[in-house]
């Protein structure tokens, strides 16, 4: 099964997925729709919708909560994307201007809380008091991984385990309550809510590591933000916390020089930094991370007998890892 097959298989839902997200962004205020609408129509991979498709067809579920329940993962994604470029002061976002950019920060803001409320709005109408604790306990953890970044920016001593314990809050908590959120709507074992949701922690560590690796490598227009970004931003991650790991002490006090000048980082400063990494494997290193998330991933799908929704998780742990964008 290739990334095609997947989008098949869930391509009814999906659809009923876009016009749900469009008729949670109809109200009064029209720039609330306007933003929204941008945001959310400027590209991305609806990965965390996808996942709750496919957990809950795993599952065996055969209603209709799925689709609203999706739409509030993309929404929450999406409000933490715009506040995101707001602290990063980003530019860039899917390769289009960043909404903070064409309207401003107060307006991405704003806009954001409000599609974390709508999302919180929908959920209570659902009315499954276990995927409210559910989803309420994901996004303050997401808010604290947000803040652990903010407060470990530019930190030389940060370890490797600060980075995973970020990007599991940070990332990985939504992609693992997308999974768990498809076993609750099913009712299963309790054993296979649980495989659901480690399988979505460790996906979506990978994800994240692969993000990050592509940042210091990607040459792909459809990657949707500048090389380097991370790096001008502060943020500590994999590549480079290895490589100031073993790199030597002259180069390393070169890169530490650099990263407190991180508001004018140059071209050639980018280039000898991506150079160090290389020298020193991080981005092999960040990548062998990833590949073992992905077998703890795919481990946790073992539980569930063999069918097209198993098959579709299998290939989407592929493309995390081979992704390119």
């Amino acid at each position: 099964m290739d990334i095609d097959n997947v989008v098949s298989l869930i391509k009814d839902d999906l659809l009923l997925v876009e016009a749900d997200l469009k008729k949670n962004l109809s109200c009064d205020v029209s720039l609330i729709s306007k933003v929204g609408e941008y945001v959310l129509m400027s590209g991305g991979k609806r990965l965390r919708p996808v996942l709750l498709l496919l957990s809950s067809g795993l599952c065996g579920y055969s209603g209709n909560r799925h689709i609203p329940l999706a739409s509030v993962m993309e929404f929450i994604h999406t409000a933490t994307l715009l506040h995101d470029d707001v602290v990063d002061n980003a530019v860039i976002r899917r390769g289009n201007t960043s909404a903070n950019s064409l309207w401003g920060n107060e307006a991405s803001v704003l806009i954001g809380d409000y599609m974390y409320a709508k999302s919180f709005s929908v959920m209570i109408e659902d009315g499954d008091i276990r995927i409210l604790n559910l989803l309420s306990k994901a996004t303050t953890r997401m808010a604290e991984g947000e803040v652990l970044q903010l407060v470990k920016a530019n930190d030389i001593e940060a370890t490797e385990e600060d980075y995973i314990n970020i990007i599991t809050m940070k990332s990985a908590v939504l992609f693992s309550a997308s999974c768990q959120t498809g076993a609750i709507l099913a009712d299963v074992s309790k054993e296979e809510e649980k495989a659901l949701s480690s399988f979505g922690i460790n996906l979506g560590i990978a994800f994240q590591l692969i993000d990050d690796s592509l940042d210091y490598t990607s040459q792909n227009e459809g990657f949707g933000k500048a090389i380097g970004a991370d790096l001008q931003e502060g943020k500590m991650t994999l590549p480079l916390i290895e490589m100031l790991k073993k790199a030597e002490g002259s180069e390393r006090k070169e890169v530490i020089g650099l990263m407190e000048n991180e508001k004018d980082i140059k071209d050639a400063d980018l280039k000898r930094v991506i150079e160090l990494i290389n020298k020193y494997h991080g981005i092999e290193y960040t990548i062998s991370r990833a590949e073992g998330y992905i077998r703890e991933a795919k481990k946790n799908l073992e539980i569930f007998k063999d069918s097209k929704h198993r098959q579709a998780l299998l290939t989407i742990c592929d493309f995390v890892l081979n992704r390119e964008t």
